[in-house]
């Protein structure tokens, strides 16, 4: 009766917490995956887990097969690596470029384990900021851009893939001092005559001047830094202000170093996104960094949602 889609829904389960976002995590609807728990449970006659305050808790036995997901999925997964190594070549260069400079924390602990899942490809992190990410892997100078889907249109653009990663909220960060602090959430015309702290890249990749500010007219200072630290630190120094993604900030806001805020009523909210040339799309060690890429980010980053 146990089989592997049982034991990787049970981890998902484990490991967001929640029904839906695990159903999300497997790609199953949420009714789905609770019928495929309950066939479960009816035919060993054993309860998996249960629903409290606190969330979902796993039973003695719902424990018994996270324990046995744990060993027997990356055996699995080493295992189809191996056929894929014997079925062609998997040797080769992945140079990663990253529109988005906060993914910095989180990317290295999944290069380290593609690294040791995949020895034979060297993989390494194109360094400083680029105007055109995406003309880098058309100039075949990287292999891989994190950062923003491409946009569509040019020729160069129909030789790439594209493989959403996970959706997420840019919050307004502002000095704890700030007058705004005790406001909910900020307004475009909040940020009028401020000075907009941001990485140094065109204004158009930056989503709080595209999507908000220069729509609504609104006119700001902006002043450039290149890490996310540097930027923080402006702040907590009353600067200016800056718009950064809501898991890049969380540990600052919660040591009040800064404050944070949503931006409009809905929020500011984008995308990220892997994008390779086509002729990459179908390498197996491409395939796992986007898994590996997918699990790290869910399992370390508060506040987003899985794409894909």
């Amino acid at each position: 009766m146990i089989e592997l889609r049982h034991l990787r829904s049970l981890q998902a389960i484990a490991e967001t917490g929640k029904l839906a976002l695990a159903a999300d995590r497997v790609h199953l609807t949420q009714s789905a995956l609770s019928h495929q728990v309950r066939a479960l449970e009816t035919h060993y006659g054993v309860v998996l887990f249960q629903r409290t305050s606190a969330g979902l808790r796993f039973t003695a036995a719902g424990e018994r097969l996270l324990s046995l997901a744990g060993l027997v999925l990356p055996q699995v997964a080493e295992a189809e690596r191996d056929l894929a190594r014997a079925q062609s070549d998997t040797r080769g260069e992945l140079r990663i470029a990253l529109e988005c400079h906060t993914c910095f924390d989180w990317l290295m602990p999944v290069m380290d384990e593609f690294r040791r899942r995949w020895p034979e490809v060297e993989v390494d992190l194109v360094a400083g900021f680029h105007p055109d990410p995406m003309g880098l892997l058309s100039a075949g100078k990287c292999e891989l851009v994190v950062g923003s889907a491409p946009r569509a249109g040019g020729s160069s653009r129909k030789a790439l893939e594209s493989w959403p990663l996970f959706r997420f909220e840019i919050l307004a960060v502002l000095p704890v001092e700030h007058a705004l602090r005790h406001r909910r959430r900020l307004e475009a015309a909040d940020f009028e005559g401020e000075t907009l702290i941001t990485y140094p890249v065109p204004e158009d990749r930056i989503d709080v001047i595209r999507e908000v500010l220069r729509p609504a007219g609104v006119s700001f200072q902006r002043r450039t830094a290149e890490l996310t630290i540097a930027i923080l630190q402006l702040v907590a120094s009353r600067r200016g202000l800056a718009a950064l993604p809501n898991w890049g900030v969380k540990n600052y806001v919660d040591y009040d170093y800064v404050v944070a805020k949503r931006i409009g009523r809905k929020g500011l909210w984008s995308e990220l996104h892997a994008t390779a040339p086509r002729t990459l799309a179908g390498k197996p060690f491409l395939a796992d960094l986007l898994g590996i890429m997918r699990a790290q980010s869910a399992r370390q980053l508060v506040g987003i949602e899985l794409l894909g």
